[in-house]
């Protein structure tokens, strides 16, 4: 007896995923799942593209200054200096990459 509740309960479930597969396919809920994972992704990338620009400025702005430093003697105010000036260079980088602040455009100049 239990042997027939079981295939009972096996058929019904089989049936269930089928009968949500096809509501799946309906909805298109299978095709919006995949544009999510792959937003994920995107964003994900960014993100990191984002932040290795940014630390990679403050890194070269305090090397720079590290070594103006260490050749011209000039104390820490060169890498404070430098690692300041890195510093805002990688704000305007990620900035630029995330559209918020328009690029330079070489061929237009203001003049006057």
């Amino acid at each position: 007896m239990t042997d027939q509740r079981d295939e009972a309960l096996e058929e019904r479930r089989r049936r269930l995923g089928a009968a949500l597969k096809e509501v799946d396919r309906e909805t298109g809920r299978e095709a919006r799942d995949e544009k999510r994972a792959e937003a994920s992704r995107k964003g994900y990338a960014e993100a990191m593209k984002l932040s290795s620009e940014f630390v990679a400025a403050v890194i070269v702005g305090g090397v720079l200054g590290y070594f103006l430093d260490r050749f011209a003697g000039t104390g820490p105010w060169g890498l404070i200096v430098l690692l300041l000036l890195g510093f805002c260079a990688g704000v305007l980088n990620v900035m630029r990459s995330a559209g918020l602040v328009a690029k330079p455009d070489p061929g237009k100049r203001r003049d006057g």
